[in-house]
Formats: structure tokens, C-alpha cells, sequence
């Protein structure tokens, strides 16, 4: 056999229809794919597995011993239905088999037997079910002498599996394709690991690993396994991040250094305020990246309002100053034109190219490009873009297109990373002959190991110091199906807000048009849960209600952009009093006299989601006042959610609650590229020192050998464990 075994496609070891399977249901391809699809957990033989916890509606095996087995008859003795119910201790679970079927596992089926049972949790008369469950039997006078040894002997995997593919035949495509390797001694099987940091570190080689990981006799063989894989996907994924990082600085790009007495200096001399310790701190390392002659790579994450965009606004009149361009993408046309308006407002007179009327000697025009402009503004735009005339563009993904060219492109900022695709961010880098430095910014604080994983080829900046004269936010639980009293008092809280002179948001998870009804009640059909409040419903409600006599207007992502931008402008000029939106008012939006907000239905948002809302009000000098609204029991895992916002304003300490309960495949793949995490063994949460020393070891491998000449199996690893699309990922940055 020549190459690695692993890559050998899984036909050629469990045959074309389970490889089919195996293929189409679970990603699973190669029989290196099969190998790292792990055990989610192991069951031991008198294990309790906690019936009690079931989820509804998902696919489960558990280990079980059967209490009770009854045949029954129904509709007039014609229809028979067997009843067999196991039991853990915890709880009891009902199978359930009709017709034939009963008649054909009434035999095996008798109490006392322990077996695993596979099928779809669902409930009929409020008892939980599984109904034609596969099974195995672990008894020695049903399941003959291999089996059971195969369970008597080791703990039992029981796999990540679907409706197509049970656990257990996954457990034995895994033992075929374990015979197989063994067979040939595990010829061919590459190390990625270097043998002198696997010795190190204590670490068990690949084959042994494999091997533990999916036969284990005891919970150290588990434990042992699980180290040296982690550390597979940990090194191998840093090896990928450094070498992207070696490549980035060894691009050429034109070194942007801002003149003594020019826009900056103006910009700064101008401003009403000082600028915070952190943001001073900050703006030198960029600085010192722009002057460089390799492209900056930068990421500046900070706490909800500790004032990023002056950072970025900063970097840009720098390289304006320098004789380059800046462009800004923002994530929603929402955005942008609060981008636009507020980067014009702070730059005042120094907006306007010096030619014009009332703009400054030292001043550069600042034009907003979106894809719903009219004609004439756009080409105006374009205009002022190609001649050089627009030193600062301030616009979204329309920057992208092939029309949109620039004089001369030195730097990138990139607003809200998470929402946009590799290639849009690649596409804009494209657009200057050398490539421009980029500065990355994110609006939602990044647990240190998550920035370290995600973003591990961009250099690291945090904010967390809050300007000063921004007031603190005060956040409340409203449980509105215990305690209704309770919102009637936050609508009141609203109407003391306004007239104190102040203005309010009301924040609900959908925007209740046509198209989004019938979304909505389809969705509740499937989970049996009511659809979420929606903008336009409860807007109605509030202004004919608690309300009544204030100015309330709505906003939401299907409004025409001109009417969008109309509305924000009026509830900026206090025009309004209360604006019922949806999130598009999440990130960006800057009105300091927006005192209150009201989140409904507030368990259906993210932690961070909910940080970066509440982030909204108290801008100003005025005390915020965020107030969460829920039906969710007070036990429940949503309510401890909302207890954990309430309870604290530190947006990093929110985060590593919001990455415990998602659990990292959400916050890679969305960071990423939007595909599942290629992170099977390790976790980001958990594994931080793996990860830091991961990265340490990465940096010294690539940095003595760049090309990886001399470990050609850390090379193909990288193939392998890094998926396509996350592969592209990196390539791309």
C-alpha cells in the first residue's frame, strides 16, 4: 500500500453501503475521518446511565436494564404492541414495537437483560419512548462470546451517531478499520507530532493513541489518549496560524507614517476630550505596525463603548496623512451610515477636501459607499475613490465589487470580522498593488485562547478601559410569566426615562411582516414553543398601551434603507422616543441621550448578543438602564443566562460563559468560515495551556523550517486534520 493508510478511502475497509452512510450523514470519508470521529462517552458495564436526562427529539443510545416486557392488543385485539421498559436508576425509558416486530422481540426482550438501545427520544402519554429502537444485548447467552467480551472486558464507546448509523455499527467500522491497520503493523501511519517534543511532553504516538482512544480497557487509557490528541489538533492548527503569520510578514507593503504637523495632528488637537490610557497605548502599536515595511495584521477588540472606532478613525488620518487611503467595511448599511455620520461629525471642517467650501487646508473627503446609493452618488464615490480626491471610504460589501477602484489603498479596516466571508475580506485587500495593512475590529470581547485559536494570525489588541464621562449600566431580570406586575413597572420605568428627557430602545427577536410570521409559526409548530415577540406586533401594542402619548417608531432589516437611515437620524435629533427594533441597532449605533432599553423575549439572544445591545444605552452622562424580559422558568438554563448579564458588566468574563454553552464548534466555525469546527478532542475552554504551549512549540518548528521540509507527516497532517474550507481559510486570512 503506498501513502498513509488513513487517507485510504472507507469503502476499501467497511464496504461501499455503510461507507456511504458514514459518508453522507456524518462527513466521515477516509479512514483517517473514521478514527477521529471519537467516542462522545464510554458506558461501563453496571454503569447508571441518567435516563432522566433524555432530550427530546434526539437520537440516543443508552445502557440499560430491562424492569419490565408486556405484549399487549389494540384496536379489537387486532394490532399488537410490545412494551418493554428499561431502567437506570435515574429514570425509565419505554420501547415500544408493533405488529410482527413485537411478536419478533418478545423473546429476546425479558427483564433482567442489560442492554444499549439506539433510537429517537419522543413522548406519548408524558412518558419518554423510543419506539423500534435498534439494540444489542450485552448478556453472554445472547450476544455470543466475541461480544461479549467486546463489553465485558473494556468500557463500552458509545458514538456521535444518527437516525442512519447507530452507535454501535459505528464501533464495529471502527474495529475493521483498527483489524486493518494492525494487520500491517501501522505501516505508512505519519507522526505529525516531532519525536522530540512527543518525548517531552510524555506523549503516546499516534497508533497507541487510535488504539486507546477506541478500545480502552481502563479510564487512563482514555486520559492518555485524549492528551496526545489534543495535542495533535492543538500543534497542528498552531503550526498552520504560524506559518500563516511567517508568510504575512515577509509580503511587502508601503510603510505609512503620519506627518508631524498634518490630518492627525489636526484631528487630535481638536478633539474635546483626552484620549483614554488604553487608547493611547493602542494607537502606538498600530502606529508602530503602519510604519513598518510588512502589512500590519491587527486585531482590536475591546468592551462595548471603550472607543475602537476613534482608534481605527485614528490609524486612518495617519495614513491619509502618509499619502494612502483608508476603507472601512461595515457589516450592514445600517452601520456604515452611522460609521459615515459619526466619523464626519467628530472629523468636522477636516471631512471636506480642502478645495471645498468651508473644508480645512489639511482636510480629506470622506464618502459612504453602499449598494443602495443612488446612480449619481455612486459614481460621484467611485469618482473621488479612483482620483484620490476620498482619502477615507466608509461603506460595505459594495466596497468589494469589480467597479470599485482605488488611487492608492494602504489600509483596511474591517468592522465586526465575524460577519464577513474570507474571500469579502480578501477581495479588498486585492484592490491595492502591494498588499494594505488591515486592522480587524470586534465589537464582542474574545477569550484570550479563543483569540489565540481563531485569530491566531493577527497580532492582538484590547481596550478595556471605558472613556471617561461613560455612565454605568444597571441590568435587571424581568420575569414577565411569574411576575406580570413586574413589566407593567419596566414600561413605566420607560415613561419616567422620556420624560426626564431621555429616549428609550425596545429590543425583540423577529420582525413580524408576512414572510417572517410564517417562519416563525412554522418553527413553533416544530418545537411546541410560542413564536418569538416580533418588532412590528409589539410596537402596536406599546403604543396603544403602556405607551400610549409617546413617539414610537420601529426599525428592522426588511425597511427600505432610506427609510432606515430616516429613522435613525430622527431618533438621534430626539426626534423619537422610543425606537422597537430588531438587532440591526446591535453594534455601532451611538445615541448618548438613549437612556433605556427593554429586551424582549430575551432568553432567545446569545450572552454576548445581549452584552452588545445592553451596550447601547448609557453613553452618555446619564445612568443606563437595561432591563431583560423572559418567560423562562427561573431554574432554567436560559434564565441562568440572563442572570449571569445581569450580574456583570465585563464583557470577557460574558464571553467565557458564552463560549461555555455554546461550546467552541459554534464560535470557531462562525469565526472561521462558517463550516463545523475542525476541533473534535480539544477545547478552548478547557485547554488553554495545551493551546499556549501548542503555539510556543509551533512558532520554534516553523521559524527553523519554514517550508516543513524535514517533517513531511506534520505536512500531511495539516491536510488531513484542517478541513478544506478551514484550510482556505488560513490560506486566505
Amino acid at each position: 500500500m503506498t501513502g498513509n493508510p488513513l487517507d485510504e478511502p472507507l469503502r476499501k475497509i467497511v464496504g461501499d453501503r455503510t461507507a456511504k452512510v458514514l459518508g453522507e450523514h456524518l462527513g466521515l470519508h477516509t479512514t483517517g475521518d473514521l478514527l477521529h470521529h471519537y467516542p462522545r462517552r464510554y458506558a461501563e458495564r453496571g454503569e447508571l446511565t441518567r435516563l432522566a436526562d433524555l432530550p427530546v427529539d434526539e437520537y440516543v443510545t443508552v445502557v440499560a436494564q430491562i424492569s419490565k416486557a408486556d405484549k399487549r392488543t389494540y384496536g379489537g385485539g387486532s394490532g399488537v404492541r410490545l412494551e418493554v421498559v428499561v431502567s437506570d436508576g435515574s429514570g425509565t425509558l419505554t420501547l415500544v414495537f408493533f405488529s410482527k416486530a413485537a411478536h419478533a422481540h418478545a423473546h429476546r426482550l425479558i427483564p433482567g437483560r442489560r442492554g444499549m438501545f439506539s433510537g429517537k427520544v419522543s413522548v406519548f402519554n408524558r412518558t419518554r419512548q423510543l419506539a423500534h429502537p435498534d439494540y444489542q444485548l450485552l448478556d453472554a447467552d445472547d450476544a455470543g462470546d466475541a461480544a461479549v467480551d467486546a463489553f465485558a472486558n473494556r468500557l463500552i464507546p458509545l458514538y456521535p451517531a444518527c437516525k442512519q448509523i447507530t452507535s454501535w455499527k459505528i464501533a464495529q467500522a471502527v474495529e475493521t478499520a483498527l483489524n486493518s491497520l494492525e494487520g500491517t503493523g501501522w505501516a505508512g501511519v505519519g507522526e505529525p507530532l516531532p519525536d522530540q517534543l512527543r518525548a517531552s511532553r510524555g506523549l503516546a504516538s499516534l497508533p497507541e493513541a487510535l488504539e486507546k482512544v477506541h478500545r480502552p480497557r481502563t479510564k487512563a487509557d482514555i486520559g492518555a489518549a485524549r492528551d496526545r490528541l489534543r495535542w495533535d489538533e492543538a500543534f497542528v492548527l498552531q503550526v498552520a496560524l504560524a506559518r500563516r503569520r511567517a508568510a504575512e510578514s515577509a509580503l511587502p507593503a508601503v510603510p505609512r507614517r503620519p506627518a508631524a504637523d498634518g490630518l492627525l495632528a489636526a484631528f487630535d488637537a481638536k478633539l474635546p476630550f483626552t484620549l483614554t490610557d488604553g487608547q493611547r497605548a493602542v494607537s502606538a502599536e498600530v502606529f508602530a505596525d503602519l510604519a513598518t515595511d510588512h502589512p500590519m495584521h491587527r486585531l482590536l477588540q475591546g468592551e462595548v463603548g471603550s472607543g475602537k472606532t476613534l482608534v481605527a478613525l485614528r490609524a486612518m488620518l495617519g495614513v491619509v496623512d502618509a499619502g494612502g487611503q483608508a476603507a472601512m467595511l461595515a457589516p450592514t448599511e445600517v452601520l456604515a451610515q452611522q460609521h459615515h455620520r459619526s466619523v464626519t461629525e467628530m472629523m468636522g471642517e477636516l471631512a471636506e477636501s480642502a478645495g471645498m467650501l468651508g473644508g480645512s487646508e489639511l482636510g480629506t473627503k470622506v464618502v459612504l459607499l453602499t449598494g443602495s446609493m443612488g446612480t449619481a452618488a455612486r459614481r460621484q464615490a467611485l469618482l473621488d475613490l479612483v482620483t484620490g480626491e476620498a482619502g477615507i471610504v466608509v461603506g460595505t460589501h459594495a466596497l468589494i465589487e469589480d467597479k470599485v477602484k482605488f488611487h492608492d489603498l494602504g489600509l483596511v479596516v474591517v468592522d465586526e470580522q465575524h460577519r464577513f466571508g474570507v474571500e469579502q475580506r480578501d477581495a479588498l485587500r486585492a484592490k491595492a498593488p502591494q498588499p494594505p495593512h488591515l486592522l480587524v475590529m470586534t465589537a464582542t470581547p474574545i477569550p484570550r485562547t479563543v483569540a489565540m485559536t481563531v485569530f491566531g494570525d493577527l497580532e492582538t489588541s484590547v481596550l478595556d478601559q471605558l472613556p471617561a464621562g461613560r455612565s454605568p449600566i444597571a441590568t435587571h431580570v424581568v420575569p414577565a410569566a411569574e411576575k406580570p406586575h413586574f413589566l407593567s413597572r419596566a414600561w413605566e420605568r420607560v415613561r419616567e426615562e422620556v420624560e426626564g428627557g431621555h429616549q428609550a430602545y425596545v429590543v425583540c427577536p423577529r420582525i413580524g411582516d408576512d414572510e417572517d410570521a410564517k417562519a416563525a409559526a412554522k418553527k413553533a409548530d416544530d418545537a411546541e414553543r410560542r413564536p418569538p415577540l416580533a418588532v412590528l406586533e409589539v410596537a402596536e401594542q406599546i403604543a396603544a398601551g403602556p405607551l400610549a402619548g409617546l413617539r414610537v417608531e420601529v426599525l428592522h432589516g426588511r425597511m427600505a434603507p432610506d427609510a432606515k437611515d430616516d429613522v435613525m437620524r430622527r431618533f438621534a435629533a430626539g426626534e423619537v422616543d422610543v425606537l422597537v427594533a430588531t438587532t440591526v441597532i446591535e453594534v455601532g449605533v451611538n445615541v448618548p441621550n438613549a437612556t433605556a432599553m427593554v429586551i424582549m423575549d430575551a432568553d432567545r439572544f446569545g450572552v454576548s448578543q445581549l452584552h452588545q445591545l445592553r451596550g447601547r444605552v448609557g453613553r452618555g452622562s446619564a445612568a443606563g438602564l437595561c432591563l431583560l424580559v423572559s418567560e423562562a422558568p427561573e431554574a432554567s438554563p436560559a434564565r441562568g443566562r440572563l442572570d449571569a448579564v445581569a450580574g456583570t458588566l465585563d464583557g470577557f468574563e460574558l464571553s467565557e460563559i458564552d463560549l461555555q454553552q455554546r461550546r467552541e464548534g459554534d464560535v470557531l466555525g462562525q469565526a472561521q468560515s462558517g463550516s463545523r469546527s475542525s476541533l473534535r478532542m480539544l477545547t478552548v475552554i478547557d485547554d488553554r495551556e495545551i493551546i499556549e504551549q501548542a503555539r510556543q512549540e509551533a512558532v520554534a518548528v516553523v521559524s527553523a523550517d519554514p517550508e516543513l521540509t524535514g517533517h513531511p507527516d506534520l505536512r500531511s497532517a495539516l491536510d488531513s486534520l484542517l478541513d478544506a474550507d478551514r484550510e482556505q481559510y488560513l490560506d486566505k486570512g
